[in-house]
């Protein structure tokens, strides 16, 4: 099977009158959405990180969307995503597209409050951040400390990102929390379910058609 390579799309710079061809990734990098789809290592972190800086730079009045798709990825990786979300200027939204687990929950949460939203079929799952210790004994000792540390400062943040308290972040998350887009919703994981129109147009006609056989309507 040949291989596909990269979408090229056509693409229009706003205020210019000439179109582009440009490859996917750059032209939804242009509407300032970046796309989370991949295991977060230390090089896709880098790019994610580099884009979220520029765009922010250039412009820290206008949503970066992180549009995630994902397993979640390495510890440090992840937590430098993590921080510079957090600490930029720039309003972050997120969206869960298909799945987001581990550490990429845990940045979905933490998208600004109101622009965290899934699709109807999206999962999602939660647990403890998980190192691998190596070496002498007081190496694995400080690896160990050090994920307390960091599943601390998460839990903390979980429990602000959701409105939960932290004491039942470390119970719930005691073992792997997994959640639908309703779940998620009812959590405090995503604000909103986003439903394509023609699902909604579906589902209000067999609706209305329930309603009908059951004579309400």
């Amino acid at each position: 099977m040949m291989p596909i390579g990269t979408p090229r799309v056509p693409y229009r710079t706003p205020g210019e009158g000439t179109w582009q061809w440009l490859d996917i990734w750059n032209a939804l990098y242009r509407e300032r959405i970046i796309f989370i789809g991949d295991n977060i290592d230390e090089e896709f972190s880098n790019q994610v990180l580099a884009s979220m800086l520029y765009l922010d730079s250039i412009d820290n009045s206008k949503k970066i969307m992180l549009y995630i798709n994902g397993p979640g990825g390495d510890l440090t990786p992840c937590m430098a995503l993590y921080d510079t979300m957090l600490s930029l200027k720039s309003p972050i939204g997120t969206h869960c597209l298909g799945f987001a687990f581990n550490l990429a929950g845990f940045i979905l949460a933490a998208g600004e409050k109101g622009s965290r939203t899934g699709m109807p079929l999206c999962r999602i799952s939660l647990q403890s951040p998980a190192g691998a210790a190596r070496g002498q004994a007081d190496d694995i000792e400080n690896e160990a400390n050090e994920l307390i540390r960091i599943k601390n400062y998460l839990y903390g943040k979980l429990a602000e990102h959701t409105g939960h308290s932290v004491e039942k972040i470390h119970e719930d998350l005691s073992r792997v929390k997994r959640f639908d887009a309703e779940g998620a919703l009812e959590y405090g994981i995503i604000d909103r379910i986003i439903r394509p129109s023609r699902i909604k147009k579906e589902g209000s006609t067999a609706q209305r058609r329930d309603m009908r056989n059951l004579g309400l309507g």
